[in-house]
């Protein structure tokens, strides 16, 4: 198998790479719209692309010849996409439609990220055949990519996740909700926490293994993939607080439209996971798991 993984520096994509680079047969070639960030104990080939440039991703795809695309780079920030719609179409849609027509034509198999906001959230927990309704313009530009896909002919999986979290990347400053609650609280900070939008958190390294399943298996359809729990980002805040002993008392809740986000978010989302699990063979881990391996890592670091 010859893997390409965009958006390889990103918080999924540097520890699917390190994942995948633990399995025998595997050649990996990474791309990223920055200097490579992946370490040189990994093997790996890296060409840093513009991912406003369509061209130069198609150039990569050429030069290495792949079986498999990891497709992970996009823009997931809601304010970016409202802000920059253009961007927001150029990276989420159009790379996405050059990409499929790539891997039609060369039979490769295309695995796609996308994401809870496909969903407006009035019902949750969705099956993979829901329809789907955005909220905002990132949900939109991944219902406009996922259709692509659907339609290009090219052999793909299209994996739905929800509210990633785990330990940060080795130099990284990116957070996620788990790791930005948890140093917030550690310095004694009051955080205000949304109290009514539910979600089922999904631990990164459940969907890095989703991932690999899918491309391992040439997988096709959509999978919804998510950790097993729903809660309010205010419960998940609390857990939190819970485990690593911190003052929850420091947690304020609001309401989403105290800050403006009652109609740009889904309320409740969720998965039903049954398809994953029957199909892939995946397994959610507990969140209280998954907050035990992540203070493991951050006192290994």
């Amino acid at each position: 198998m010859r893997i390409l993984v965009t958006g390889s520096n990103g918080f999924l994509g540097q520890k699917l790479v390190k994942r995948l680079a633990a399995e025998s047969g595997y050649h990996l070639f990474c791309t990223s719209g920055s200097p490579d960030r992946i370490s040189q104990d990994i093997s790996h080939d890296f060409l840093q692309a513009d991912f406003s440039d369509p061209s130069a991703l198609l150039d990569t795809i050429k030069s290495f010849r792949p079986t498999h695309i990891i497709h992970t780079a996009a823009i997931s920030s809601v304010d970016v996409c409202e802000k920059d719609p253009v961007q927001c179409q150029t990276v989420n849609v159009d790379i996405v439609r050059e990409l499929a027509t790539v891997a039609h034509a060369q039979d490769i198999h295309l695995t796609f990220l996308s994401t809870d906001f496909v969903f407006d959230g009035k019902q949750g927990s969705y099956l993979e055949t829901d329809p789907t309704t955005a909220c905002n313009a990132y949900g939109q530009s991944k219902i406009d990519a996922e259709k692509l896909l659907q339609q290009s002919g090219c052999r793909h999986a299209i994996l739905r996740t929800i509210l990633v979290y785990g330990t940060p990347n080795k130099g990284s400053s990116g957070r996620n909700l788990v790791i930005w609650a948890k140093e917030a609280l550690s310095n004694k900070e009051t955080i205000r926490v949304v109290s009514d939008q539910w979600r089922m958190p999904t631990w990164v390294e459940d969907l890095v293994e989703a991932c690999h399943l899918a491309a391992k298996q040439h997988a096709e359809g959509i999978y919804h993939i998510s950790g097993g729990e729903m809660m309010s980002i205010q419960e998940v805040v609390q857990e939190v607080a819970h485990f690593w002993n911190l003052d929850q008392t420091l947690i304020t809740p609001i309401r989403a439209k105290e800050i403006g986000q009652d109609k740009n978010r889904p309320r409740k989302t969720g998965f039903v996971l049954d398809k994953a699990k029957a199909e892939l063979g995946y397994t959610p881990t507990a969140f209280r798991t998954s907050l035990k391996r992540i203070d493991e890592e951050l006192n290994s670091i």
